[in-house]
């Protein structure tokens, strides 16, 4: 006769079986099994009469006593059918709690809703197939962009971030550059690299980085793209966005190579800086196009002359900021205050919208219908140089932002830029590097 027993059962029928011997005393079994003496007398008594059998429970096999009630778990089933078919469980059962007064466990309302078929498990999810597509038909058709954070310098420099422009139809690495981050700044540099050298392509394909798409509420406040977006819709190239990681695969096995061989080349060339591997990276790209690249289906190249000139890309490449001009000719740009130079041309744009441009190396200039506004700076960040103002006749619309601004510092142990800007990495190391050239050149 075959028995159905627990492992814990099965330690009972040894323990209770030495005690049956006289091998074991009941004191010694009861602290063994943590019973109490009574009910392993009672174990004894089973054991002598019926064997191992008298050790199984009698409960085996038949429904709990805790079980919900069919006529309760069909009218869950209904209320769930009727109302949350589309729920996942924890978020129905709350409301079945909530509105209903109907309290279950959330596994057991899982376990009803994939029974019912309203819900399926992660482990019974078919995964998602992504079928293969073709390639697109010449050069500079589509072009995919992605940024690959790494320890692509082994340990001997910081991680840092490799952006990577591919096209679509030759597998080809159009542009590699290292950065501190995945900027929008860092875009702008290598987007206005890459069309000076190669023109502009028809489309660039991405993944939803919020350098590339509002991915919050600021489409309903009006504006309707970032900056990035913006840049690229005045200079015509299409920007879209890929719905997975999977159908940008041609940037992202590109990621997954260079993170093997570009890491091993540069340790050969003894490469330990960004500013060492943006230098010696055109060697390694015509390298490795002439191993990977392939033939497009088509020889054209859809790439389009660049048009513009050196001064309207550097506007089209720079953060672009609109405010209105006050009466005392002064706006208000990321916690700076800009004095305009006061003369009659000037004083007829009162009131009126001003644009600020904020370029990657960190310079700022003030333009009206393009023509550059003369301007001093008062920066809030700073301590006010009396001296220095003490003769302008806009001294009270200073001394006012000033007054503000040391109220706000009163509460704030180190003032920085304005947080809601995008990041400053990029300018940062323009600045810095300008700065390497000029104490070189002197």
């Amino acid at each position: 006769m075959l028995l159905s027993m627990s492992p814990k059962e099965l330690n009972r029928v040894d323990v209770i079986r030495d005690i049956s011997e006289r091998r074991l005393r009941q004191k010694d079994a009861a602290e063994l099994l943590k019973l109490s003496r009574r009910h392993i007398q009672r174990l004894v008594n089973q054991y002598r009469g019926q064997g191992p059998a008298g050790l199984v429970s009698l409960r085996r096999g038949k429904p709990s006593n805790r079980r919900y009630t069919p006529e309760f778990k069909q009218h869950v089933i209904d209320i769930v059918r009727q109302f949350y078919i589309d729920f996942g469980p924890t978020f129905a059962n709350e409301k079945l709690c909530e509105k209903h007064q109907l309290k279950l466990s959330t596994e057991t309302l899982r376990q009803w809703m994939m029974a019912e078929g309203f819900w399926v498990s992660k482990r019974q999810a078919k995964p998602k197939v992504y079928q293969p597509r073709y390639r697109r038909e010449c050069l500079g058709e589509l072009v995919q962009i992605d940024g690959s954070h790494h320890d692509w310098f082994e340990g001997r420099a910081e991680k840092c971030c490799l952006t990577v422009y591919i096209d679509d139809a030759t597998g080809r690495l159009m542009t590699l550059r290292f950065s501190d981050v995945e900027s929008t700044f860092d875009y702008m540099n290598i987007t206005r690299q890459y069309i000076e050298e190669h023109g502009k392509p028809i489309a660039f394909y991405s993944d939803k980085h919020s350098v590339f798409r509002l991915n919050r509420g600021e489409v309903k406040t009006g504006k309707q793209m970032t900056e990035f977006g913006r840049a690229l819709f005045e200079l015509n190239i299409d920007l879209i966005c890929a719905n997975s990681s999977q159908a940008k695969g041609r940037v992202e096995r590109a990621n997954k190579t260079l993170q093997d061989r570009l890491i091993k080349e540069m340790r050969l060339a003894g490469i330990d800086s960004i500013e060492e591997a943006n230098a010696w990276l055109p060697e390694f790209i015509t390298d490795f196009n002439q191993r990977f690249a392939r033939t497009p289906y088509s020889l054209h190249d859809a790439h389009r002359p660049l048009r513009e000139s050196s001064s309207e890309l550097d506007d089209i490449f720079a953060r672009q900021r609109s405010r209105v001009l006050t009466r005392s000719l002064t706006i208000q740009y990321d916690k700076v205050v800009y004095l305009i130079e006061p003369n009659d041309a000037n004083n007829r744009l009162i009131g009126k919208p001003i644009m600020v441009y904020d370029y990657p190396d960190g310079t700022i200039s003030i333009k009206h219908c393009g023509q550059p506004l003369t301007y001093s700076v008062f920066d809030k960040l700073r301590t006010v140089n009396q001296a220095a103002i003490v003769d302008n006749k806009r001294l009270s619309a200073v001394l006012a932002f000033a007054k503000q601004s040391q109220d706000q510092r009163e509460n704030t142990p180190e003032r920085t830029r304005s947080k809601r800007n995008i990041s400053r990495a990029a300018q940062q190391r323009a600045m810095n590097i300008a700065l390497m050239k000029e104490s070189d050149t002197v």
